[in-house]
């Protein structure tokens, strides 16, 4: 395991300025530079395609609620199977892999967490990364893509209603993305992306069950296939909204994202998220391992395996240092 220290840049500010490595090559690290622009804000353009979709699947989740008594034990445990997967395909690879590059998988591991991905369809790698890259360089500004300071609903999933703020898209593109182009899975599962979530996201999880143990094709595709993508979708928003809002702030009380453990726990690992704007490099988002961390236990099986190598983590005294320097004196987590 590789322990990096943080480098301030800019002391006379709380924001993630100093959270920086030696060897973050990322463009995870705030901007305290960007200014808002002045004047009245763009409008809000609807984008009804995705209103529409979206109030079908949660309806579809919602009916796969009531359908899951008349689901067999396989079934519910094979919703479980793609549960876990879908969201390590999220947490472990599109974000502390492709977006925050906290520690190095081979091309196996690559392989199975592009595949785990898609099937939790939440847009590509490449773009997923590109627009929590963003969050994290313009965290809590117009150029948020989910800014949290425009409410929990907006933050939750709104922003995918709407149109992006232009700021989103002009820092987007400028943002350095040569890593993820360079990274062949990444560029393949963006090419097939269309097809590999088709196959992963819906027909698999309706199939399996189907071919395997006879479960019906309905209770397959509303059960581990709606049901389950709406849950992982939600875990992953919740991270962006809930977790922006309620909690302590141990780390850094200049900054929104905070400790909590109801998302830590439903989004496997992920909720400790004021340590992960404090420290956006460190492969277990958490300065308490895998506690409620089911992701950081899945990467350290991977490298007991041999699968996964070069975890970056923050040292103790680092640690200690930035609590008490710009912490909010709670010091537990959650």
């Amino acid at each position: 395991m590789t322990e990096t220290d943080t480098r301030n840049h800019n002391p006379s500010k709380q924001q993630n300025g100093d959270a920086a490595t030696e060897l973050s090559t990322v463009e995870d690290v705030f901007d305290d530079t960007y200014r808002e622009k002045e004047g009245p804000k763009p409008p809000r353009r609807l984008v009804w395609r995705n209103i529409i979709l979206m109030l079908l699947l949660h309806s579809g989740a919602l009916y796969g609620l009531m359908l899951t008594p008349s689901a067999s034990v396989l079934t519910l445990a094979w919703t479980l199977v793609c549960f876990i997967v879908s969201a390590l395909g999220v947490t472990a690879g599109a974000h502390r892999l492709w977006s925050h590059r906290t520690y190095k998988a081979s091309f196996p591991l690559r392989v199975f967490l592009a595949l785990a991905n898609s099937m939790a369809f939440q847009n590509d790698i490449y773009e997923w990364a590109r627009d929590h890259r963003t969050h994290h360089k313009y965290s809590e500004t117009d150029a948020d893509p989910h800014n949290a300071l425009r409410g929990f609903f907006f933050s939750h999933i709104g922003w995918l209603l709407v149109r992006k703020h232009p700021d989103v898209l002009e820092k987007g593109r400028k943002l350095e993305m040569s890593d993820l182009k360079a990274d062949a899975v990444v560029m393949f599962q963006k090419r097939h992306y269309t097809l590999a979530v088709l196959l992963l996201c819906f027909l698999m999880p309706m199939l399996v069950p189907w071919y395997l143990w006879g479960e019906s094709l309905t209770v397959g595709y509303f059960v581990p296939g709606l049901m389950r993508y709406s849950l992982v979708l939600n875990a992953t928003w919740l991270v962006n909204s809930a977790a922006h809002m309620w909690g302590n702030r141990p780390y850094d009380q200049g900054i929104n994202p905070r400790e909590n453990r109801f998302v830590a726990f439903s989004a496997v690992g992920e909720g400790f998220h004021n340590y992960h704007h404090t420290f956006p490099f460190d492969y277990a988002t958490s300065e308490f391992g895998n506690r409620l961390n089911l992701t950081t236990v899945f990467i350290d099986l991977m490298c007991s395996l041999g699968l996964a190598s070069d975890r970056k983590k923050v040292s103790q005294e680092t640690i200690r240092a930035r609590r008490q320097r710009t912490g909010d004196a709670s010091n537990k987590s959650g």
